[in-house]
């Protein structure tokens, strides 16, 4: 059997005497796309903080492609195949739209550099520049941003940041991409554009994709398996549209 892209075992945190998240066990599968859920407070993105390195666990641990990582630093964790976008949008932005996505490039291999290479502006880096911009002008066009390369960051229509922010974290070259509320404050054509966006990434980066989503037919629609989480712990995973039917799913949703 071929080995989770991602398993969490008995993972935990607790911020004094509060237990953020506790004993949460999940396994996801190369290509899926798999959605993580919960009333606010559930502990979701106190787990893709876990996951990125950010927070260090309590207790239990997690596995990358069959490849412990726990306790790694945020850019180790990067450069291992996990990347990230954020509830609350961070671009840079007073740089350029290709440069936000350049600076997600900077860290893979086939553009590195040495120092003297730039500090004396020698052929190399010009190549490395060349080729990052071409690559980011690719990626760009995947999200319908090619044309608006050059503008500043902050000058782009909200649904349009929230696409630069995945364009420059599949910079990285994850193998596990995790989104957190990508669907938030987009209209519904923004989110439907979205959803066939995801499918791509999905499909064509051979991509697996953790997110984080309160729009419930979103995530229906879209994801393969979800975990509900409720007070940091997993109250039901399983098939999507099973474990949404669930009644102790219903219930931390809607009370009763």
């Amino acid at each position: 059997m071929a080995e989770p892209i991602l398993r969490t075992q008995s993972l935990g945190i607790s911020f004094g005497g509060l237990k953020a998240a506790q004993d949460v066990n999940i396994t996801i599968e190369k290509n899926q796309i798999y959605g993580l859920i919960g009333p606010n407070g559930a502990g979701k993105t106190t787990i893709f903080n876990l996951l990125t390195g950010v927070y260090k666990p309590t207790t239990g641990t997690f596995f990358l492609d069959g490849e412990e990582i726990c306790g790694l630093s945020q850019e180790k964790i990067n450069h291992k195949g996990i990347a990230r976008t954020f509830q609350n949008i961070r671009l840079f932005n007073n740089m350029s739209v290709i440069r936000n996505v350049m600076v997600g490039l900077h860290g893979q291999s086939e553009y590195k550099c040495s120092i003297w290479d730039s500090f004396f502006r020698l052929p190399r880096h010009f190549k490395s520049e060349r080729e990052m911009r071409e690559r980011a002008k690719e990626l760009l066009r995947i999200f319908d941003l090619e044309e608006e390369r050059n503008g500043l960051a902050c000058n782009l229509p909200y649904g349009k940041q929230r696409k630069l922010e995945i364009a420059r974290a599949l910079a990285t070259g994850p193998k596990l991409l995790l989104l957190d509320e990508p669907a938030a404050g987009m209209n519904p054509h923004e989110t439907e554009d979205l959803q066939k966006t995801i499918r791509f990434i999905r499909d064509e980066f051979d991509m697996t994709i953790l997110l984080i989503e309160h729009d419930m037919k979103f995530v229906a629609d879209l994801c393969d398996k979800i975990t509900v989480l409720n007070f940091g712990t997993v109250l039901a995973e399983g098939d999507t549209k099973e474990t949404l039917r669930h009644p102790e799913v219903v219930r931390a949703y809607i009370g009763g």
